[in-house]
């Protein structure tokens, strides 16, 4: 029997060696490697060595090495033909259909390999020409190196509608594998096909094996139907199949490197050059049963790390419910969490390398997660709701398809529901006149679990303030995110309205009388503005009088005038007048109101331009667009109504030649 190469490859690539080998040789891990005793010659000391990456094995006792099917072949005794049918066996790959036509189709993937292959060589070559000048610049922007840009092959496909069909007819190609290839736009209605990534930053697609497959392209104007484009389905690119950086990942898991899947390509790079190599993102969808099952041949515990807004959040849910079915011992997910509104370019150019690390280090583990999902709404304060929540989680269990690990999260939930639902301890208080109700001990119990989810100081001291000399400056809804290091993420540049907010609280402390709920709840995205607001929150809170000059003073003894002075030197700010110490408290009151309102807006809209773009991505119809064109209209209108703000200052005597 024939096999095509595309399908013993398809079974390397599903099988790593150690797979293989491990069915009739303990191994352990050794470096890189793995080590076990010899299965053809009886020994006692190890002389046996397994290396993934290499796809061999070696034993050194008897001179013998190969691969996955001659491992086989000579443990087993079969032939070849055999040794692949017990393989396809083990992987769950179908056995193929051998024909005439079959070798025809194995012999055209390799002419459209040929073909994807030129593409990305016109693409890596025409970023490097002056055509690519624009492409250059928005890659420099983004922070990705010259040599990154050579190291993921990225190039510059130019808006002339024929100039990739040009390059690849002069090279011979013929039309119909362009458009097989997945490279022209044809049909019907269209006389003349043309180049499907036209003034687009290209990033090749490869398989398994590091081959191009396929392609994706990041526009470089704003008005445009899709902001990402991908090719379409072909004979040698199926979308939900394979997944970004796949090769070098799958080398770099198996040297040890965590394996973290992402949502973008230029998180990819990002996580890539900051020394994550084992990175990976799914192309444009949510991640598939094919992609988690590329995963998981790759390392038992896959890292999913989403962005930190709504959709993230849905991702990680659907990606709990993928996995739950094809659960196995040792086999499962863990979810890191961004900080809200970034993802991890944001979070990498921001933070660096450490601020990713430790929203790594925080990932939680599938039953956390899953548990998380059906109780963040609370409300088990009946008998009847908490019977609910123990049927739904019951419903899910049933679903895990493996008995021992369905068995243990059984057990896990029942720990949980028994913590949740546990009473509350109370004890009878009295006063003076009497029995006045009971005590309750907080934290725990049906009664309150789940329920109260305010903003709140966390650890009160004497004077029902936080200690921040023993809890940190600032904790703003709960300890543990107080106490996440993700906060360290850092944005390039300090958003103008952070400073503005800052100014206008530090030359006004009188407005945290009665806003410091208000201001605790505000979301800045720079690490420096992070810090000096819970600064001023911490200094408030243990001097609820504190005028302009006392809160300078102790902000300069924390050490932090230097860093005020920075961030205020960083945007010019003099034309809002309210945000001056000489501004009259209703001006003040009114562009605090203004600043507060519009930097709310601000990050609700931009996490639903980033839904919108995606939606698009995925689908280009007209509601997506018409969706994406209105989220950018409404941003517009907040850019707009931020320059009203300049208008105030009328109580303070303010001219209109002031500034």
């Amino acid at each position: 029997m024939r096999f095509p190469p595309q399908y013993l490859d398809d079974l390397r690539a599903r099988l790593p060696v150690s797979e293989v080998v491990r069915r009739r040789v303990q191994l352990k891990k050794a470096g890189r490697e793995w080590r076990g005793l010899s299965p053809f010659n009886k020994e006692r000391t190890p002389s046996f060595f397994v290396n993934d990456d290499k796809a061999m094995w070696f034993d050194f006792s008897s001179g013998k090495n190969g691969n996955i099917f001659d491992f086989v072949m000579q443990t087993e005794g079969v032939a070849f033909p055999e040794a692949v049918e017990r393989l396809a066996g083990m992987a769950g790959l179908p056995l193929p259909q051998v024909s005439p036509e079959a070798d025809a189709r194995e012999e055209r993937r390799r002419t459209l390999h040929d073909v994807a292959e030129l593409a990305a060589q016109f693409f890596e070559q025409t970023l490097a020409a002056r055509t690519g000048a624009k492409a250059r610049g928005y890659l420099a922007d983004r922070g990705i190196a010259p040599a990154t840009q050579l190291q993921f092959r990225l190039g510059y496909a130019p808006a002339e509608r024929f100039a990739l069909k040009e390059f690849l007819g002069n090279k011979g190609v013929p039309v119909v594998d362009m458009v097989e290839a997945g490279l022209l736009v044809s049909g019907d209605d269209i006389p003349v096909a043309f180049d499907r990534f036209r003034d687009r930053v290209t990033f090749p697609i490869a398989d398994a094996r590091g081959r191009v497959i396929a392609f994706g392209g990041r526009a470089l104007e704003k008005d445009v139907p899709a902001k990402y484009l991908n090719s379409p389905e072909t004979s040698l690119f199926h979308k939900g199949a394979t997944l970004y950086n796949l090769a070098a990942a799958r080398s770099a898991a198996h040297q040890g490197a965590p394996l973290i899947a992402v949502e973008g390509y230029v998180d990819v790079i990002a996580m890539v050059s900051a020394g994550f190599s084992g990175t990976v993102a799914p192309l444009g969808t949510a991640l598939t049963e094919e992609q988690l099952a590329l995963l998981w041949r790759m390392t038992d515990e896959p890292l999913l790390c989403f962005d930190g807004d709504g959709a993230g959040r849905r991702a990680a849910y659907r990606a709990v419910d993928l996995a739950l079915p094809a659960l196995k011992p040792g086999k499962s997910l863990k979810f890191a969490t961004l900080p809200q509104g970034q993802d991890p370019d944001d979070l990498l150019r921001a933070g660096g390398r450490g601020a990713m690390e430790d929203v790594l280090a925080g990932a939680r583990p599938l039953a956390d997660l899953l548990w998380l999902r059906e109780t963040e709404a609370g409300g088990f304060d009946t008998p009847e709701r908490r019977a609910a929540l123990e049927a739904r989680l019951d419903a899910i269990i049933r679903v895990i398809g493996q008995d021992a690990v369905r068995k243990y999260y059984r057990q896990d939930f029942q720990v949980r529901l028994q913590g949740l639902f546990a009473p509350v301890s109370r004890k009878p208080v009295f006063t003076g006149r009497g029995f006045a109700g009971y005590a309750s001990s907080p934290g725990r119990g049906y009664p309150g679990a789940g329920h109260d989810r305010r903003p709140r100081f966390a650890d009160r001291g004497r004077n029902g303030v936080g200690d921040a000399r023993a809890q940190g400056p600032y904790m703003a809804v709960s300890p543990q995110l107080a106490a996440s290091s993700v906060l360290r993420g850092h944005l390039a540049a300090i958003p103008r309205r952070e400073v503005l907010i800052l100014q206008i609280v530090s030359n006004h402390p009188w407005l945290l009388q009665d806003h410091l709920e208000d201001f605790s709840r505000i979301e800045f995205r720079h690490g420096d503005t992070q810090k000096l607001k819970g600064a001023v929150i911490d200094i408030v809170a243990h001097d609820a009088g504190a005028d302009w000059s006392r809160l300078r003073a102790e902000i300069a003894a924390r050490g932090l005038e230097p860093l005020m002075q920075r961030v205020e030197r960083i945007i010019t700010t003099v034309s809002v007048w309210g945000a001056r110490p000489e501004a009259a408290p209703d001006d003040v009151l009114m562009t605090w109101k203004q600043l507060v309102t519009l930097h709310r807006q601000w990050h609700s809209l931009t996490k639903e331009l980033k839904d919108a773009e995606r939606a698009l991505g995925q689908e280009g119809s007209e509601a997506n667009y018409s969706w994406l064109c209105d989220v950018k209209a409404r941003l517009s209108d907040i850019e707009g109504t931020e320059a009203l703000i300049e208008g105030f200052g009328v109580s303070s005597g303010r001219t209109v030649g002031n500034v």
